[in-house]
């Protein structure tokens, strides 16, 4: 077997391939491409972020927005109404809460002007006095025996208060939307009335009122009444 020559050797070496190197070239562009896969990660989580936290926003302000509507909406009904009198103004807080069927329906008659000039047709010392259209005698009958019989006793140990607003229980079609407001205190008031607010100024107009000359059916001789009812949400 011949021998190879040391030269011989290093020339086939020099012929054989080395091994391959990664160019500068394509380390910048996979590193370029990872730079960019990341951004797009990166972005695409930030905008989903962003659209979740305004969703949010958007349903709470909503929310917010319905409440405030209520809110002005419970705002917007009148707390308080005027009695303008032939004697002066009597000036009734009204009891949105706890009667709000018959505050809106007091709160729409007056809008219509369903008060103005009605009359005091009823007018029971130490009782009740008495607005409404009915001038039948036996509609207030039974007001009447009342008034009597509380005319005799002492007043001042019932436990309902005077000057409270209310008016008949029951259909109101035949006799229309009466007032009722007491003068003094009746034990038995929610039987009879729905109270629906209290007079918080012109107590001494009702007074006057409750003064004035009666006939026998507790009518007053003088012709007085509502001359109008103005609306207030603040006094």
């Amino acid at each position: 077997m011949a021998r190879i020559k040391p030269q011989a050797l290093l020339q086939q070496s020099k012929k054989k391939k080395g091994p391959n190197r990664i160019s500068v070239t394509t380390i910048i562009l996979c590193n370029l491409i990872v730079v960019l896969i990341v951004f797009f990660v990166f972005t695409t989580y930030r905008h989903w972020s962003q659209r979740s936290r305004l969703q949010t926003e958007s349903r709470s302000s909503v929310s917010k927005d319905e409440d405030a509507f209520v809110d002005s909406k419970k705002s917007d009904v009148p707390g308080y109404a005027v009695l303008n009198t032939a004697k002066g103004d009597i000036t009734v807080e009204l009891y949105k809460e706890s009667s709000p069927e018959v505050v809106d329906e007091f709160i729409d008659l007056c809008q219509k002007g369903h008060f103005k000039g009605m009359p005091f047709n009823r007018v029971i010392k130490h009782f009740v006095i008495q607005a409404g259209d009915n001038k039948k005698v036996g509609a207030a009958e039974d007001w009447t025996l009342r008034g009597k019989h509380y005319n005799h006793l002492d007043t001042s140990s019932m436990k309902h208060e005077a000057f409270m607003l209310g008016t008949s229980k029951g259909k109101r079609n035949d006799r229309g939307f009466e007032l009722f407001i007491t003068t003094a205190p009746i034990p038995d008031l929610s039987e009879k009335l729905i109270v629906f607010g209290r007079v918080i100024k012109g107590e001494e107009v009702v007074q006057e009122i409750e003064e004035v000359d009666t006939d026998e059916n507790y009518q007053p001789k003088a012709n007085i009444g509502i001359i109008k009812v103005s609306l207030k949400q603040k006094i």
